[in-house]
């Protein structure tokens, strides 16, 4: 058994890990200041003896005892990461260097959940882990986007300097049970646009592409990463490497509500990439991992989810 210390572990993606690990019979601590994590993400693991929740912020220093750290505090939409852009910046930065920080003092294995959007606007097509990226540092997007590379950085830094163990996942579309539904990303969006019967609203053309990892497969990638040698140290892509339009997307999910609505299309978001798709070669070889849940499958549960969060 682990004491594993998962940051943002009451939000989208921390809740499910904290879920599988708790089931593992890990020592979990949740972390999580409660700006995009629910406490009702997690309460299904209050009665659990190996579980602990804590209202924290990680750009303040934490002080406990940790066999394992999941970096994963941050708000990952960009609703949320540009309502307050300079906190998200703070929180990839310094959290990134308070977590470092801590496995430094506790010798513990580290993985930051870095982003696909290290690659920005990318101009090759799929991504590739040795591809630096095409981003704007100046733009709206920017506080999330270079507060990830920067953190990567800094990961980096600590392994050459203090041949600490780190592991970096770089993370693609993901979507399951759980999500926000104000979170603006676009399976959220659709779904509770499709069930409330309004308009769905298309950025741009809708010929911009994304690929969609169901959250499961995600967790399982996480995991897989964090158990392999310390000779692996990423940055490793974890998404599903099928790509879709955005329009086939929100048909789908009109079908699949058996809803009335309505595509609307609006002016694309400055920066928003246009085609997006991992190449996840390394995953494959290095991890023996990728996703084996349809998007139809995914999706089905993800509706599910929100059937039942807006009949509450």
């Amino acid at each position: 058994m682990k004491r594993v210390l998962i940051t943002g572990g009451a939000g989208f993606i921390g809740s499910h890990l904290c879920e599988r690990l708790v089931a593992a019979g890990h020592e979990v601590l949740c972390i999580d200041n409660f700006f995009t994590g629910r406490r009702a993400n997690v309460e299904s693991l209050f009665s659990r003896p190996n579980f602990e929740l804590i209202r924290h912020d990680v750009t303040f220093p934490l002080y406990i005892e940790t066999d394992e750290i999941y970096n994963l505090a941050c708000p990952a939409s960009p609703v949320h990461y540009q309502f307050d852009p300079v906190q998200t910046t703070k929180t990839s930065v310094h959290g990134a260097i308070n977590m470092l920080g801590l496995a430094k003092r506790t010798k513990a294995k580290i993985l930051q959940a870095s982003t696909s959007e290290v690659y920005g606007d990318p101009a090759i097509h799929p991504q590739v882990e040795s591809y630096w990226g095409n981003v704007n540092p100046i733009g709206p997007r920017a506080c999330y986007d270079e507060g990830k590379r920067c953190a990567e950085t800094l990961f980096f830094d600590y392994y050459r300097q203090h041949a600490l163990r780190i592991r970096v996942a770089r993370i693609f579309n993901t979507y399951g049970p759980r999500m926000l539904p104000n979170d603006g990303r676009v399976v959220s969006n659709f779904i509770v646009q499709a069930l409330k019967g309004e308009p769905i609203t298309i950025y741009g053309d809708g010929q911009q592409t994304r690929s969609f990892c169901f959250v499961d497969d995600l967790v399982g990638g996480l995991i897989r990463l964090m158990e392999s040698p310390d000779t692996v140290t990423g940055p490793i892509n974890l998404g599903n490497p099928v790509e879709s339009t955005i329009r086939e997307l929100a048909e789908k999910i009109i079908a699949m509500t058996g809803s009335r609505s309505q595509l609307v299309n609006k002016p694309l978001p400055q920066d928003d990439p246009t085609r997006r798709k991992p190449d996840i070669s390394q995953a494959r070889q290095v991890l023996g991992w990728e996703p084996s849940v349809p998007l139809e499958e995914g999706l089905k549960q993800t509706i599910a989810y929100f059937r039942q969060q807006m009949a509450a």
